[in-house]
């Protein structure tokens, strides 16, 4: 379960006699969208399929408006942050994390979001005319936009002109794709190949949960690495199937690419540790009880834990973590400024991943809500798991942070983040089972 969060609007934004006619304009669009589609709305099946695709246009125009106020609202920040004197190296930073917030995205996906919008607004004019008239999908627009990440600005508008030409409207997303891709090549072929090259340097392997207590393992590797890969898995299920074997191939190469990595005898035999933050019953009763959280993924139901632990052959860890009957992890006080490790373990296990609203990365640091610099105190309390730029963009002037409840009296550990517009967004900590 992500944590939740709630962003409210500063004093005077929304409600306000001098609401900006942009706002109020917005506002009454989404009133209206808001009554379509429900039951009892009248219109033919031709009339509803036009509403279908207006409504795709809208959707396309509207993102292409957010582009431009996103540009805008960076050059604003970066002018403000100018006057306020932010060092050099500073400048920018904290303007796609607060974007990020206004989108309910995490902070990464608010950084790609705002580097579309500069490469339209800049670079890809052609290309941001019709996506503003939404003809072109956020996604297309997206699209040609990392396809064309590695030209200069002179080569990138000469593509832009290039794909109006082909009435990029027209075209799939796979189509227009590959069009811009190839019109990039032939635009500077020699920076596709560095492009090709600097791409292999990232290679890389993650992973990310899927329903039904799966995981997707990705690995991104150079393309002949790749195919190399899956044709040995190929190979090796091709030979298992002609012995006999019932399951089948998609099994069989899963299975295969497991043992191959661990080198286990068989998949099932994996090394568990299992974060048990449950109560007794859980685990006494697996049938009735509530999930448990397997640590780096998330909540799984009880019976399943209870298998893990009953059927592996491998090495085997049991961490338990239990709550008291108001469903809190107990609170430890410390004076020093690093949080000792029973600490460190129930905030991890509490926030499970970053706490700064819709980020949901992996934690990467323990910090101090109220600094420790500021006299806060080392507790559970005052403690939130974050990742690495969350923590570090909220030491940027303008950002403020504090906790609104400690977690305790049967109420969920709640920070408030306020950003340097002043508005405030809250984020709760998952409630334990």
């Amino acid at each position: 379960m992500s944590a939740a969060a709630v962003c409210t609007p500063p004093p005077g934004e929304l409600g306000d006699v001098d609401v900006d006619a942009d706002e109020a304009a917005l506002l009454f669009v989404l009133a209206e969208l808001s009554r379509m589609g429900l039951p009892g709305n009248s219109g033919s099946s031709a009339v509803r399929v036009n509403r279908i695709a207006l409504l795709e246009q809208v959707k396309a125009a509207a993102s292409a408006a957010q582009s431009g106020e996103m540009v805008q609202f960076a050059v604003a920040q970066v002018a403000e942050q100018r006057e306020a004197d932010v060092h050099p190296r500073q400048l920018g930073r904290g303007i796609a994390d607060q974007i990020a917030l206004a989108c309910r995205i995490s902070p990464s996906a608010g950084s790609s979001r705002l580097t579309v919008a500069r490469s339209l607004w800049f670079d890809l004019p052609a290309t941001f005319t019709v996506h503003r008239a939404g003809q072109v999908s956020d996604w297309v627009a997206t699209l040609v936009c990392r396809e064309t990440s590695h030209l200069d600005a002179a080569a990138r508008r000469q593509v832009d002109a290039q794909l109006a030409a082909t009435d990029l409207g027209s075209l799939s997303p796979h189509r227009a794709q590959m069009t811009a891709r190839r019109l990039a090549q032939v635009a500077d072929p020699a920076a596709a190949v560095q492009r090709a090259r600097i791409a292999e340097t990232e290679r890389r392997v993650t992973i990310r949960p899927a329903p039904d207590t799966m995981a997707i393992l990705t690995a991104t590797l150079p393309a002949v690495q790749a195919i190399a890969a899956w044709a040995a898995l190929r190979r090796e299920t091709d030979t298992v199937i002609g012995t006999g074997d019932v399951r089948g191939r998609g099994q069989i190469m899963a299975d295969t690419l497991v043992q191959r990595l661990t080198g286990q005898t068989t998949a099932g035999d994996v090394t568990v540790e299992v974060g048990l933050v449950m109560p007794l019953e859980s685990l006494v009763d697996p049938d009735s009880g509530p999930p448990v959280e397997l640590t780096g993924y998330g909540p799984i139901p009880a019976g399943l834990a209870r298998d893990l632990l009953a059927h592996t052959h491998g090495s085997l860890f049991l961490r338990r973590l239990f709550t008291n009957p108001t469903g809190q992890l107990i609170d430890v006080d410390e004076r020093r400024r690093r949080f000792p490790a029973a600490v460190a373990q129930l905030i991890l296990a509490r926030d499970q991943r970053c706490r700064n609203p819709y980020c949901d990365a992996p934690i990467r640091h323990l910090d101090h809500i109220t600094r420790h610099i500021d006299l806060g105190p080392t507790t559970i309390g005052n403690g939130r798991g974050a990742c690495e730029r969350c923590n570090y963009t909220h030491e940027l002037p303008g950002w403020r942070i504090r906790v609104i409840h400690d977690g305790l009296h049967g109420r969920p550990h709640t920070v408030e983040t306020t950003t340097p517009t002043g508005h405030r967004y809250l984020s709760q900590a998952p409630r334990p089972p």
